[in-house]
C-alpha cells in the first residue's frame, strides 16, 4: 500500500511539475519520494535552484517561510498547516524589539529556526553548522543570540572573544535531555561514540565525541571508521542512519528526542497536498520578505 501511494506521488509530481522538499526529521517513506532532503536552510537553497515553480515543503512553517523568502516567485505549500516549531514561535517581533532597546549596541544573531516576522528585525541569520564561523566574522564583539540559549551557549564557549547575550529559549525536545541521560547511554553502550546537536544542554554537549548539525552528525557517522553511535538528535535520524549504514549500530540518546510537529506530516498528507485537497500556500507580503531576506543574505555573505 505504501509503495502504491509513493508511486502515485512520484507520477503526480512529475505531471504537475512539483518539487518536494523533506526535512531530515521526516519519516523514511516521505524522504523516499522527496526531490531533496536535508537541513532547513540547505533545502531553501536547493529550492532556489529547482526548475519547478511549485514547491511542497514536508517540514514545519518557518522552513516553508524561508523557502518563500528566497524564492518569492515560486508557489510554496506547507503540507501540514499545523506543523509549527515551538522554538521559532517562542519569541515574537515585539518582544525582541524591546530587548534590542536594552542592548542597542549588540548585533542580533538569529538562528534560522525563527519566524519570517522575527527575521525582519535581525542583523544576520545562522544555522547550527554556520553559527561559529559567522559569529567569529562579525565586526561587533557584542552579540544578542536568539532564540536558542543552548546553541548560543555553544557559540559563546567556542568564540570566547565575543560577549554573547542569551535569552531563555530553545528546542523543547533537545533541551529536555539531561546530562545524566548522556552518562547512562555512554555506560550502556561503552563502544559507541556520542554525537549530539548543539541544541542540547551544555552538560550533554560536554560529554559528546562530536557536536554538529543534523547533516553534520549524519555525515560524521557515515564516514567514521567506528561502527556504534549514540545519536543525540531527533529519533528519526538514528532510523535513517540505520537504513543507510546497515553494517553499523545506532542508538537514540533519549526517547524524548521526538519532534511531534515533524511527525504529524504523513505520506497521505503529501498525496492530498499534491491533489490540492490539503496543505497551505505560504503567503508573505513583499515588505516582510524583503526585510527578512536581508538577514539571510548576510548569512550567505559571511558563511
Amino acid at each position: 500500500m505504501i509503495k502504491d501511494i509513493q508511486q502515485e506521488i512520484l507520477k503526480l509530481k512529475k505531471e504537475k511539475d512539483i518539487c518536494i522538499l523533506a526535512h531530515s526529521y521526516q519519516a523514511h517513506e516521505i524522504l523516499e519520494i522527496a526531490d531533496y532532503s536535508g537541513d532547513s536552510f540547505q533545502l531553501s537553497l536547493l529550492a532556489q535552484k529547482a526548475e519547478q515553480k511549485t514547491i511542497i515543503m514536508c517540514g514545519v512553517r518557518f522552513m516553508a517561510e524561508t523557502v518563500k523568502i528566497l524564492s518569492p516567485e515560486k508557489t510554496v505549500y506547507l503540507v501540514s498547516p499545523d506543523a509549527g516549531c515551538p522554538m521559532a514561535e517562542q519569541m515574537d517581533k515585539e518582544y525582541i524589539e524591546k530587548v534590542k532597546e536594552e542592548y542597542p549596541d549588540y548585533t542580533v544573531v538569529a538562528y534560522i529556526n525563527t519566524t519570517a516576522q522575527l527575521k525582519t528585525i535581525c542583523d544576520v541569520c545562522v544555522t547550527s553548522s554556520s553559527a561559529l564561523n559567522i559569529v567569529k566574522k562579525l565586526e561587533n564583539d557584542k552579540i544578542l543570540f536568539i532564540p536558542d540559549c543552548n546553541l548560543g551557549s555553544y557559540v559563546a564557549q567556542n568564540v570566547p572573544e565575543k560577549t554573547v547575550k542569551l535569552l531563555q529559549g530553545g528546542c523543547p525536545a533537545h533541551a529536555s535531555v539531561k546530562p545524566e541521560e548522556a552518562e547512562l547511554a555512554k555506560k550502556k553502550y561503552p563502544n559507541a561514540l556520542l554525537l549530539v546537536h548543539p541544541e542540547c544542554q551544555p552538560g550533554v554537549c560536554a560529554q559528546a565525541d562530536f557536536i554538529g548539525s543534523t547533516s553534520a552528525i549524519m555525515d560524521y557517522a557515515k564516514n567514521s571508521k567506528h561502527d556504534e553511535f549514540i545519536i543525540g538528535t531527533e529519533l528519526s535520524i538514528a532510523e535513517h542512519l540505520q537504513y543507510e549504514c546497515p553494517d553499523k549500530r545506532f542508538y537514540p540518546l533519549s526517547q524524548k528526542l521526538m519532534c511531534s510537529n515533524m511527525r504529524i506530516t504523513t505520506l497521505m498528507d503529501v498525496y492530498n497536498c499534491i491533489l490540492g485537497k490539503s496543505g497551505e500556500e505560504i503567503a508573505l507580503d513583499i515588505d516582510t520578505m524583503t526585510a527578512a531576506r536581508r538577514s539571510i543574505d548576510k548569512m550567505v555573505e559571511l558563511g
